[in-house]
């Protein structure tokens, strides 16, 4: 659930032999102490939230093991009160190297 005003921000780059997908919002945020944890299936930082407005946990532990399955691995970057931006890494293969 989005804050009223909030904005959610996508770029993308390449740099070294790695394609970069960066999310950004300015949503609630995620403190330090969830963060190591936001990726495990059913973990849900935000436990202030109501039933209906929260997800089941899943999103992104099934996020991350995708990631994981094409040779990549996601990263977090977030302050409570000031967004989150999530930086999924993505190995670019050159050629035949499947």
């Amino acid at each position: 659930h989005q804050p009223v005003g909030g904005a959610i921000e996508v770029k993308s780059k390449v740099e070294n032999n790695e394609f970069i997908l960066c999310i950004k919002d300015t949503g609630i945020g995620i403190e330090k102490s969830d963060q190591s944890r936001i990726f495990d299936r059913f973990y849900r930082a935000d436990k202030a939230r109501t039933a209906s407005e929260a997800g089941t946990g899943l999103g992104l532990a099934i996020a991350n093991k995708i990631v994981e399955l094409h040779g990549g691995h996601i990263e977090v970057q977030s302050q409570l009160g000031m967004g989150s931006t999530f930086s999924i890494h993505l190995p670019i293969l050159l050629g035949e190297q499947v």
